[in-house]
């Protein structure tokens, strides 16, 4: 059985690290500059290692959770540890494979991988790619099992990933924005606060199970609630008013360029 390792236990790093260790027997490697890191998880399902050499040598599969301006730092310190058969996987944006290459002198078996926050709460998306011929058919199905405990995986293409970036990795700050926009605007009519910030949120969500669910586009379910004459058309006639859906494509837009940037 292939054993994860990973270094650095953040809020991403341990959002997946509590689901491997919910659903699947093995226990984790974990390495962090603060120790009491460890203290958020259950001890008999974790090994908490006290250097960066520790955790490489009785790992299969590392994955580097921590933030991107520290990739360079971690890589100088494992590179020369690796062995040919272990699985890195990288999950900050703007940092390539062939990057991560070079970085980790020459090594090949790296997994460029885009999660999200609601990975917190078993509702992740991630994004993952690979060089092809470099990782095996089985280590693949291992790692996508691991993210799908705590969400939904999706193979793209490396060329892909600054999109993924805007759609998914950034996307939930968004959706966050237009909540809190609702619920202000509900408080203004006189809805309490609290009271206010669930319905929008549980609106929101249920809007999105229906995409999910029904397969329908978004227009096709859209129209279904706007009656002629009603209610709803009037908000939808003013939000494109007022620039709504290109406010969401320039702000997607903005956070693609700056992936650019960063890449």
């Amino acid at each position: 059985m292939k054993r994860f390792g990973f270094i650095g236990v953040g809020n991403m790093g341990g959002a997946m690290i509590g689901a491997i260790t919910k659903y699947f027997e093995e226990k984790v490697a974990l390495f962090d500059v603060d120790s009491n890191q460890y203290n958020k998880f259950d001890a008999t399902r974790i090994i908490g290692c006290t250097s960066v050499e520790e955790l490489v040598k009785q790992t299969d599969i590392i994955i580097l959770s921590v933030k991107p301006q520290y990739y360079e730092i971690v890589c100088s310190q494992i590179k020369e540890l690796l062995n040919e058969e272990q699985v890195i996987i990288t999950v900050a944006p703007g940092v390539s494979i062939n990057k991560m290459q070079t970085l980790l002198a020459g090594h090949k078996k790296i997994i460029r991988t885009m999660p999200n926050t609601p990975a917190l709460v078993g509702e992740g998306v991630t994004a993952y790619c690979f060089e092809e011929g470099v990782i095996s058919k089985e280590e693949i199905e291992t790692i996508e099992s691991r993210f799908n405990a705590f969400g939904r995986s999706f193979k793209i293409v490396e060329n892909q990933m600054n999109a993924i970036v805007a759609l998914s990795g950034s996307s939930p700050a968004y959706g966050y924005m237009f909540i809190e926009a609702m619920a202000d605007a509900a408080v203004r009519f006189g809805v309490p606060r609290q009271m206010a910030y669930e319905m929008a949120a549980l609106s929101i969500k249920g809007a999105c199970e229906m995409v999910l669910e029904t397969k329908e586009h978004p227009a096709v379910l859209k129209d279904a609630v706007t009656s002629p004459g009603g209610t709803t058309i009037e908000a939808v006639a003013k939000l494109e008013e007022t620039g709504f859906r290109n406010s969401v494509i320039s702000g997607m837009s903005a956070c693609f360029d700056k992936a650019n940037r960063m890449s």
